[in-house]
């Protein structure tokens, strides 16, 4: 194999990835304002960033776990995707009741 070629495994080990998917997400955030912005429909601002806070924590702590980090950051990560994903339930269960 090319030494210049392209390896997947490195690229996914090395964490770049998970820095895509968080450009991705948000990319996601603009796209969800811009479309309320324009269509007054849609989900609010706090509602987009409290669905999306969470798993972008989790990817954090995936990124950290990837990349060698010592053992705190990931359970950093990890322990702050919690309490924002309870709010994200609790925000939904207002908006419901």
């Amino acid at each position: 194999m090319n030494a210049g070629a392209f390896n997947l495994a490195q690229w996914i080990a090395s964490g770049r990835l998970v820095d895509l998917i968080l450009v991705f997400m948000l990319i996601e955030v603009f796209a969800l304002m811009v479309y309320r912005a324009r269509s007054n429909r849609g989900m609010a601002l706090l509602d987009i960033v409290l669905a999306l806070v969470p798993g972008a924590f989790l990817l954090l702590a995936l990124r950290a776990a990837l990349i060698g980090l010592p053992w705190f950051w990931i359970a950093l990560a990890l322990t702050a995707a919690l309490p924002s994903h309870l709010l994200d339930i609790a925000r939904r269960s207002q908006i419901r009741s």
